[in-house]
């Protein structure tokens, strides 16, 4: 009984990827290498969102009816503060990328290439 009790307060703590998980671009000439700086990227990794200078764990997926989208529950902490926010997710359709909804905010984001591809790419080239 015990061990189930303590697995059931774990459970929220446990991370899991997502199916945005990557990094993208916030703008068309974000350096894909620097994640989480103003003119770098953000990275969405085992159900954590990377911002600039912010973290927010992303809970309670629900599906989104008759669309490819999950609302979340962000538990944010950044700059000192902690606060809490729903956000909505989706591939976009129209690009190899997401668009995030935050309350009356809506951002498209390019997902990077591949940063250990292309390495291993760059070194295939050099080599042959």
């Amino acid at each position: 009984m015990r061990r189930l009790a303590l697995a059931m307060i774990l459970a929220p703590a446990i991370a899991a990827a997502t199916p945005y998980d990557g990094i993208y671009r916030q703008n068309a000439n974000a350096e894909c290498a620097l994640v989480g700086v103003d003119g770098g990227a953000l990275r969405i990794e085992d159900g954590i969102f990377y911002g600039v200078e912010l973290e927010c764990r992303m809970t309670r997926p629900v599906n989104v009816v008759d669309m490819d989208a999950t609302l979340y529950t962000m538990n944010c902490s950044g700059n000192d503060e902690v606060w809490t926010e729903r956000a909505m997710l989706m591939h976009d359709a129209e690009d190899d990328g997401i668009i995030m909804i935050w309350d009356g905010y809506a951002f498209r984001y390019s997902r990077c290439p591949d940063l250990d591809a292309t390495v291993e790419d760059a070194a295939a080239a050099t080599d042959g």
